[in-house]
């Protein structure tokens, strides 16, 4: 199933997000629930949790059957935290 998802988000739901310089990312599945990080600009957006519920899901819904809800992942990535302890190190 997350073969699936992601294949969704890549051809279906970052084309959309690439207007406005942005993507998602699958960063969980479970309990038919896919879990998503915006990417790009989108990630930083005040609409996020919108374009998740307007966007996101409804694409993500249509093309995998078995996925019951799909939920904005706001933690915090691993990438943005070593950044982050680079910049504190200088």
């Amino acid at each position: 199933m997350e073969e699936q998802i992601q294949k969704v988000l890549k051809e279906k739901v970052d084309p959309v997000l690439a207007a406005h310089y942005g993507g998602a990312k699958l960063t969980g599945f479970e309990n038919n629930i896919a879990k998503v990080r915006l990417t790009g600009a989108c990630a930083s957006c005040p609409s996020a949790q919108y374009t998740i519920e307007d966007v996101v899901k409804s694409i993500v819904m249509e093309n995998c059957e078995g996925v019951e809800d799909v939920i904005l992942d706001t933690s915090v990535s691993e990438d943005l935290i070593d950044m982050a302890k680079k910049l504190l190190r200088k």
